[in-house]
């Protein structure tokens, strides 16, 4: 278990871990899931290289827990199925890499609010069901699924730069 400042809240420390991962951290990596995909041309999001998957994947992936996640939070129920994860609709231009990016990012702002509103008793809470652990480990495996994924898209845009370059010479 992971020990937290002795004063700090559980919700405030969970907080400020997706925002170092999804908005605004700098920490671990050097970077955030939100300024990476902010940062990639669509053509570049779109791209599979030596077959893995390509950037807009991740990111409709790592949304689509963070989107179905938040539902919960809300009081709805737990609709998300792993085998649904990489359906993600096909990016063909600017404006819908944008939209996704645009929802990616209100999603998660959305999300990182819903976990700074709860109490320390939800937290430990049973998460819809006993199977799930609480809600505590579940935003826990949010945070370390997009770290997961984030380093994978660091290494997809070396490799999309690396092949540009070598095309160039």
């Amino acid at each position: 278990m992971v020990i937290i400042k002795k004063y700090m809240k559980t919700s405030k420390y969970l907080v400020n871990r997706l925002q170092e991962v999804l908005t605004n951290g700098k920490w671990v990596t050097g970077t955030n899931f939100k300024e990476q995909i902010l940062s990639t041309d669509w053509r570049d999001a779109v791209e599979s290289i030596e077959g893995l998957n390509s950037i807009a994947k991740l990111t409709f992936h790592i949304h689509y827990y963070i989107k179905g996640v938040t539902k919960v939070l809300q009081g709805g129920p737990l609709e998300i199925s792993d085998k649904y994860s990489f359906q993600s609709p096909h990016i063909q231009s600017e404006a819908d890499w944008n939209d996704l990016t645009d929802r990616f990012c209100n999603d998660s702002e959305k999300f990182i609010s819903l976990v700074a509103k709860m109490t320390e008793e939800r937290l430990f809470d049973r998460f819809v069901d006993e199977k799930y652990g609480d809600y505590k480990r579940n935003i826990d495996l949010m945070i370390e699924h997009t770290y997961y994924h984030l380093g994978q898209i660091l290494i997809i845009k070396k490799l999309i730069n690396k092949r540009k370059t070598t095309t160039k010479n």
